[in-house]
């Protein structure tokens, strides 16, 4: 490996990468990349995901990129992260800041059809049918509420004299 030049931080993508990091745990970091795609990817490109990216040579960095641009003609579609895209049909891979706004969009989207997900998103309740009688309280602790400081009672002399 000390033949190999070392890059403090790997930019893939647009992100910057600490070159201390395990390959596999330094792609994960990209957003929309995880554990089970950075593998696959890795495995495809026949590298060894033990290494530290600051190891990578520019060509393999280039085949990364070039993997992670265009996944559908390296995966199958079960493997991407958003099937049948509502706008386009098609299956495409989200990835980065595009990720962020799509589901922005899309949450906006159930809001304006006024479907369920919608009304549960609009109130800020659970969406997916998970329990609510004691999970997912967001304010205020559960019981009696206590009072302020008890002012001492008044004497009978304090009254007459209001």
């Amino acid at each position: 490996m000390s033949e190999k030049e070392y890059k403090y931080i790997v930019r893939i993508l647009g992100n910057d990468i600490p070159g201390e990091k395990k390959i596999i745990s330094g792609l994960t970091q990209i957003n929309g990349i995880g554990y089970h795609f950075a593998k696959t990817l890795l495995n495809l490109l026949k590298i060894d995901h033990m290494n530290n990216i600051g190891y990578l040579a520019d060509e393999q960095i280039t085949d990364i990129e070039k993997v992670i641009k265009n996944p559908t003609s390296y995966f199958p579609a079960w493997f991407l992260n958003r099937r049948k895209d509502i706008e386009t049909g098609n299956n495409i891979h989200m990835i980065g800041s595009e990720m962020a706004l799509t589901i922005r969009n899309d949450i906006e989207r159930e809001k304006t059809t006024n479907s369920w997900k919608g009304y549960r998103h609009t109130f800020g309740l659970k969406v997916r049918g998970q329990r609510t009688r004691c999970t997912g309280r967001k304010a205020g602790a559960v019981g009696v509420k206590k009072g302020g400081k008890v002012l001492p009672a008044k004497t009978p002399d304090q009254k007459s004299n209001s």
